[in-house]
């Protein structure tokens, strides 16, 4: 249930007008009062006896106790409560309820015998929300403190939802995106859009903002984007803010609408973006100045861009389970970029996903907890070369990259909804396991051809060289040894044994420590989480250049496997278990 307090207005009669009408589009159906202050107010609705003008006279009735200029200019106070898509009808009797606990909770009125409360009217014309009406001059003449009553009302709103059993609402922290308006919506479904102007540009300007190393060329993304762009100049000549409007969002009279990046999240502001291009955040920076940039490294090939990028994941998890909270937070934060710049990258099959992906870590990138910066720099750069290598095509090298740096990103979307969770982040937490789902489904995809590829190459060693493999397996792992020699997957670990033998690595020391560093026995396929760390920390390509159908000889050095990704349920269990 989420109950919006909206701008004080002026006109009693303006809103008892919207209220009482057909509405923009003619979806208000039978309005009519469900509850008000004293529960025997004139109902224009019903009551063919009762005019709009006799509830605002009722309404408006305290202010005559002022004189003129003592009378608030803004005295109207609007409130809407609206209930969840999947909630249950509920009757006139139950909004009624509902709406005298959100007066009360707001100090509005708290309905008690001896307080002369402000007075107020709850109507409803439609079956899943109310409209609350007030005028904010108390019976005594008084003003009512209705400070922070939008916090008010979601508090009370938490409250109702457990008592109606209705769709509890996971609780925020302030630090949400502007969600849209009615209007927004409503123009969005008029012109047939899935989602609202606001939203598109939210979604360009965090794409365009991801990894971008100065003013230039984040403008420079905005205009290639399609964007319209105004910027806020000082006399000085010093950049101040921009705005953006889509081309084809037009105000009625046929000029583009534009928002200012703060109001599309607080992270988007002039400001906070160039708090990004610093390597080091120091607080008394100037947010007008320009930061010094890091010297970036050359991107060859998307290929190349997605294996830093795995690699800086990678570290990021453990930065995230071991370092502070500011820290973290500053991962978790760099970690949205990524999501932008892959999605803005990805392969066809893929790109719905990443997409739905990277909107919904949105929410999990910001908290209260304030980022320490400097530390996210190599997510950062990994974002950068993203972007720089250009799209992919999601086949051969550039596909299995892809896979690889898709699976660490499910299990830092994991880790990250683990860490807000800890620390009572629900919206965090909820949108963190929402983007998980989103990237399991993407690696799926993208994972399938390269897993196949590897377990098929496993199949092809010998039986002498299986054998060396699972014989090692059992010295490291003797616990564990039947159950993943058991499993579909045993072909690929055992290949990518040894070939990380052939590399030149030691594959007992890096078969140990790969079981060190999360826990196996919960996975759906030890086998498979043991190929991806090993192929990770043993530096194996990605998509090896093979023969097509040429068997793997143990005589001399075979060409390195496929990657493959451990399976959804390790991260899954443990995400459930540290809830």
């Amino acid at each position: 249930m989420i109950p919006r307090i909206h701008k004080q207005g002026s006109s009693t009669h303006g809103l008892l007008n919207y209220l009482y009408g057909k509405g923009t589009r003619e979806e208000h159906v039978d309005p009519h009062l469900v509850a008000s202050f004293d529960d025997m107010a004139p109902d224009p609705g019903r009551d063919p006896s009762a005019t709009k003008e006799d509830l605002q006279r009722l309404l408006d009735q305290p202010l005559h106790l002022l004189d003129a200029d003592q009378r608030p200019d803004k005295h109207v106070w609007h409130c809407s409560v609206r209930a969840a898509r999947t909630d249950r009808i509920l009757s006139d009797e139950e909004w009624g309820d509902i709406a005298h606990r959100i007066v009360a909770a707001t100090g509005i009125d708290s309905g008690g015998p001896d307080d002369a409360g402000c007075r107020w009217a709850a109507v409803r014309h439609a079956d899943d929300h109310i409209h609350i009406i007030a005028t904010l001059v108390r019976e005594d003449g008084r003003r009512p403190d209705h400070h922070r009553s939008g916090q008010r009302a979601q508090t009370e709103a938490r409250l109702i939802e457990a008592d109606y059993d209705l769709h509890r609402v996971t609780p925020g922290d302030g630090t949400a995106a502007k969600r849209p308006t009615s209007a927004e919506r409503h123009k969005a479904e008029r012109q047939g859009q899935e989602r609202t102007a606001r939203e598109k540009l939210r979604e360009a300007v965090r794409g365009a903002s991801a990894g971008a190393a100065s003013t230039d060329e984040f403008f420079d993304r905005l205009t290639a984007d399609g964007l319209l762009i105004r910027k806020r100049i000082a006399p000085s000549g010093d950049l101040l803010g921009y705005k953006v409007a889509l081309p084809d969002d037009r105000n009625k009279d046929d000029e583009p609408v534009f928002y200012s990046g703060s109001t599309l999240a607080p992270d988007l502001s002039l400001p906070r973006i160039r708090e990004r291009w610093a390597l080091h955040a120091e607080a008394d920076t100037e947010g007008e100045r320009e930061p010094v940039q890091p010297a970036l490294p050359p991107v060859t090939h998307p290929a190349f861009a997605r294996r830093r990028a795995a690699a800086a994941t990678w570290q990021a998890l453990l930065i995230i389970d071991h370092g502070d909270d500011g820290m973290a937070a500053a991962q978790i934060a760099a970690a949205g970029e990524v999501l932008d710049a892959l999605a803005k990258t990805s392969a066809v099959h893929t790109r719905a996903e990443l997409r739905q992906a990277a909107f919904a870590f949105e929410r999990a990138s910001r908290s209260h907890i304030r980022a320490v910066r400097g530390h996210n720099h190599a997510l950062r750069q990994a974002a950068h070369d993203l972007v720089h290598s250009g799209p992919t095509l999601g086949r051969g090298e550039d596909g299995a990259a892809t896979a690889m740096l898709i699976d660490m990103a499910f299990f830092l979307a994991v880790t990250a909804a683990n860490w807000h969770a800890r620390r009572h982040h629900g919206q965090q937490a909820a949108s963190a396991e929402q983007a998980a789902k989103h990237l399991l489904a993407a690696y799926q995809a993208a994972a399938e051809p390269p897993m196949a590829a590897l377990r098929e190459r496993g199949q092809r060693l010998s039986p002498r060289m299986r054998q060396r493999q699972a014989e090692l397996l059992h010295r490291v792992l003797p616990e564990l040894s039947d159950r993943v020699q058991a499993e579909p997957g045993w072909p690929a670990l055992a290949t990518t044994l040894a070939e990380a033998q052939q590399a030149g690595h030691d594959p007992a020391a890096l078969l140990a420590e790969a079981t060190r560093r999360r826990e196996l026995d919960t996975a759906a396929s030890i086998s498979d989480v043991l190929v991806w760390r090993l192929r990770r920390s043993a530096h194996l390509p990605a998509a090896p250049e093979s023969r097509q159908g040429a068997p793997a000889r143990d005589d001399r050095r075979t060409p390195p496997a496929t990657l493959t990704a451990p399976l959804a349920a390790t991260a899954v269990s443990d995400l459930s278990r540290r809830r």
